[in-house]
């Protein structure tokens, strides 16, 4: 993302001001309507951005990004800020700290609030390591004769808070971790591909060769069964004796015969064979 600004062409310019230059000088000056000499920090609600896009909507900055935002109250005086965003909200750490100048102690320049960013929606949400630093001016008294602010505006500085070496350490483990789940994963997935392509060559074998080694195997069983029933076929036949009706024919059983024997055998005067 392209920078809302062009940065000032000095050579070895840095921008890192302290708390009080913050507080005493940028800020009263914005607030009280005087212009600056040097457009360094620019004026944006922040909170219509998330964290990591404002590095590139900054004026300036390497490490820290600096911006004038407008306070946005959800009702009227006195509410609280809306500080919600798209994608998650900004949450305060702690009570505001007193600012002081370091010429006069006593004397009370403005007031920091420490914020960090959460992904998702409040009251739940994911800590990251983004990080505001709110300042805003002290607020008046009534009876203070001093000229009040013509807006009602705040400084925020925006910065990444540097990693531990334990929480890098875990964010490693973490990720060989997943490293390794990926690889076993993988080599299921291998196993499986290989387990499919030895049955597709399987089949293709079973298709081209071995399927004429079944048809051959298959033949001979056929040809020793068709040579079994050959052999079951060839059996001797059974020598079954033939009764004869010689003794019908016989002269004597002839006279012997009657009517009423005819009725009982009609084949008896058959010739025999």
């Amino acid at each position: 993302m392209e920078r809302s600004g062009s940065e000032p062409a000095l050579p070895g310019f840095r921008f890192h001001p302290t708390e009080e230059e913050l507080l005493d000088f940028y800020l009263k000056r914005v607030a009280l309507g005087k212009k600056l000499n040097f457009d360094i920090i620019g004026t944006l609600n922040l909170y219509r951005h998330d964290p990591w896009e404002l590095p590139g909507l900054a004026k300036i900055g390497e490490r820290e990004w600096y911006f004038f935002v407008p306070r946005d109250r959800k009702s009227g005086n006195g509410g609280r800020p809306n500080r919600t965003t798209e994608r998650g909200f900004w949450k305060a750490t702690g009570s505001d700290r007193p600012i002081r100048s370091t010429a006069e102690p006593r004397r009370l320049i403005g007031l920091k609030k420490t914020l960090v960013f959460y992904e998702g929606r409040a009251p739940r949400g994911t800590k990251t390591d983004w990080v505001m630093n709110e300042y805003r001016l002290p607020d008046a008294p009534a009876s203070n004769t001093a000229v009040p602010p013509k807006e009602d505006i705040v400084l925020c500085k925006i910065y990444r808070k540097a990693t531990s070496l334990k929480e890098l350490e875990q964010r490693a483990a973490m990720e060989e971790g997943l490293r390794e789940s990926q690889a076993c994963m993988f080599m299921v997935d291998n196993a499986s591909s290989d387990d499919q392509e030895n049955y597709q060559s399987a089949s293709v074998a079973l298709d081209n060769g071995d399927l004429k080694v079944i048809k051959e195997e298959t033949q001979k069983e056929v040809e020793l069964t068709s040579a079994s029933v050959r052999q079951i076929v060839n059996l001797p036949d059974l020598q079954v004796p033939k009764y004869s009706l010689d003794w019908m024919q016989d002269p004597l059983s002839t006279h012997l015969r009657s009517p009423w024997l005819d009725q009982w055998f009609p084949y008896a005067n058959l010739p025999y064979f």
